[in-house]
């Protein structure tokens, strides 16, 4: 009798904690990389990379979770310094073109200026109103049939005979009779067509005039594919995950001048250091979307069968770590290898201050011994501008989900504060994550394919780089004239990881970033009402407070003119007077 086979079943290995640094340094990181890469492919993006790093050079970064902010403004300059000498050739041409053509080439901008109109009345959103669509559609069809009849016109009057001789073309192509000079004709001509009300300035065009559009119009395009090809060989070479991580050989650091290299030191300074300088108006910003916040007060009331100890901010933060870290351990039959995230959880102490008050952005304490001088004095004290946190950081699917939570504990007056604010870093745009597949596809397309891409850009190649010139522009002088270099410090307004972010991720990464949150809710939860227990006080009132906060609720005690609503299904409760519920759902008799 034949049995099945049975495979040898796993022994308990004992757990064992990873190393204390992460598997990949922030530089090298797949967020890192992707935002890169986001800087040659989003116009918009790298803009604004550039002016909060590079114009605002006043600005603290804000904190970079998983990534090296200074490395995207590498990348972003250089982008940028590629883009305009590439937007330089294409206006190069054109004007050269319209000057030897007489004008013929000028015309092409008519169209081109219809098809800018519609895409820009479209909009950038995937869905767009009736309003927008049915007014976009007829301009970029009215600015497809004038090119194919300018392109028509080009061709017939490029093919269809005359030559130095002069020959006028009317608008369906027919060749009036030759003419030795330039004068004055009573046929109609491209630009009367195009052009109405131009009379006798009307030009006739030559042979070799059309031919000359034509060859222009080829390098036009061939300018566009070389760009794009400029573009698909930095994908394979320096942002390819092979060659990435190796950050002192990338060509975007090297070369650049003095200013960028200073702004270099003080963005990786500044970047994940525990001291976070801010701006009032945006405390969090870097670490992404803000979750539901926990915000509990319980009185200390002593427990009448222990003896009571002293209890501090500082003992209350040391009973949380180590409940936390043990988040790093595997299950005892998961083995060490063992890929689940939470073996690599950062947990660390930060304070915050505000950028206000300070001459100088190098005057902030960054230096280890100002910055313990500030732990030591903000850990213990209830704070307003200054704020201690324990946070608690994890990095998942390369960087790209980071949940952070930051703790505060606070004990005054008998009574026992807790803050847990919660924060999401959704996973990179979807463009930029394809960035690897659009380089291989455009590589690896045929000739054919190539040139069409090339072709069908060439009519918007002249307005798109008309913008690339004067955003270059606007941005000189906006560094000249705004007197940034001079200008007092100030907290971060823009994350460049918020800045390439998605509006959400998979269903896997939501459920992943729930797990994160919970699992350190939970043992920050439990490290709290270890130290109340030790310290020989009660722990019903908390315990059911974090039920209630958990189950979508919130536990109500002796708050006065206040309403509160938590969770996505609570009710709002206001007390009056005494203090005796008015409303809600999760008022008790302990209210």
């Amino acid at each position: 009798m034949n049995t099945a086979f049975v495979p040898q079943q796993p022994q308990p290995t004992p757990a064992a904690a990873p190393s204390a640094a992460p598997p990949t340094p922030p530089h090298a990181s797949e967020a890192t990389r992707l935002l890169c890469a986001g800087t040659y492919l989003d116009p918009g993006y790298r803009d604004r990379v550039i002016g909060e790093l590079h114009l605002n050079e006043q600005r603290f970064v804000a904190p970079s979770l998983g990534l090296d902010a200074a490395r995207v403004l590498a990348h972003a300059l250089r982008a940028r310094r590629r883009e305009l000498q590439w937007a330089g050739a294409v206006i190069g041409l054109w004007l050269v073109g319209a000057a030897l053509t007489r004008g013929l080439l000028a015309l092409y901008l008519l169209p081109s200026l219809y098809l800018a109109i519609g895409v820009r009345i479209r909009g950038r959103s995937p869905v767009a109103p009736l309003y927008r669509v049915v007014p976009a559609f007829l301009f970029r069809w009215w600015g497809r049939i004038l090119l194919a009849l300018m392109l028509g016109f080009t061709l017939v009057a490029a093919f269809g005979g005359g030559g130095d001789g002069g020959t006028s073309y009317d608008s369906y192509g027919g060749s009036y009779d030759s003419y030795d000079s330039y004068g004055s004709s009573d046929s109609p001509s491209l630009s009367d067509v195009f052009l109405p009300g131009s009379g006798d300035s009307g030009a006739h065009f030559k042979a070799w005039q059309a031919w000359a559009a034509l060859v222009v119009l080829v390098l036009v395009a061939v300018c566009l594919a070389a760009q794009r090809g400029q573009f698909a060989r930095v994908m394979t070479a320096e942002l390819s995950p092979q060659s990435f991580p190796d950050a002192a050989n990338d060509p975007a650091e090297q070369g650049e001048n003095r200013r960028f290299q200073w702004l270099k030191h003080r963005i990786r300074t500044e970047q994940h250091a525990p001291l976070i300088m801010y701006h009032e108006a945006r405390p969090f910003c870097g670490a992404g979307v803000a979750q539901e916040d926990w915000v509990l007060a319980v009185e200390l009331k002593p427990d009448a069968l222990k003896k009571q100890q002293p209890i501090s901010n500082r003992l209350v933060l040391e009973k949380i770590r180590p409940l936390v870290e043990r988040l790093r351990l595997p299950a005892e039959y998961a083995g060490p290898g063992v890929r689940d995230r939470l073996r690599w959880l950062e947990i660390d102490e930060c304070v915050f201050l505000p950028a206000e008050g300070l001459l100088r952005r190098e005057d902030a304490p960054y230096l280890p011994q100002a910055f313990e001088e500030h732990r030591a004095h903000a850990v213990e004290e209830g704070a307003e501008k200054r704020r201690h946190f324990l946070r608690v950081r994890v990095g998942g699917w390369e960087e790209e989900l980071v949940v952070t939570v930051f703790v505060r504990v606070h004990t005054q007056g008998r009574m026992l504060m807790l803050e847990i604010a919660p924060h999401v870093l959704p996973p990179v745009r979807p463009v930029f994550k394809e960035a690897d597949r659009t380089a291989h596809r455009y590589q690896h397309n045929n000739a054919l394919g190539k040139a069409v891409w090339a072709v069908t850009r060439v009519p918007g190649s002249a307005a798109g780089s008309l913008i690339v010139l004067g955003r270059a522009v606007a941005y000189g002088w906006r560094q000249l004239t705004g007197g940034y270099a001079n200008a007092l410090p100030d907290g971060p307004a823009l994350s460049v990881r918020e800045l390439g972010s998605a509006e959400a991720g998979s269903q896997f990464q939501g459920m992943d970033a729930s797990r994160y949150l919970k699992s350190i809710q939970d043992r920050v939860a439990n490290g709290v009402r270890a130290a109340l227990a030790e310290a020989g006080y009660q722990t019903g009132e908390f315990v059911q407070q974090i039920n209630n906060i958990s189950n979508g609720g919130v536990h109500i005690g002796r708050v006065e003119g206040s309403t509160f609503a938590v969770g996505d299904n609570a009710s709002a409760s206001s007390t009056h007077g005494g203090g005796e519920p008015q409303k809600g759902a999760d008022a008790d008799d302990n209210g």
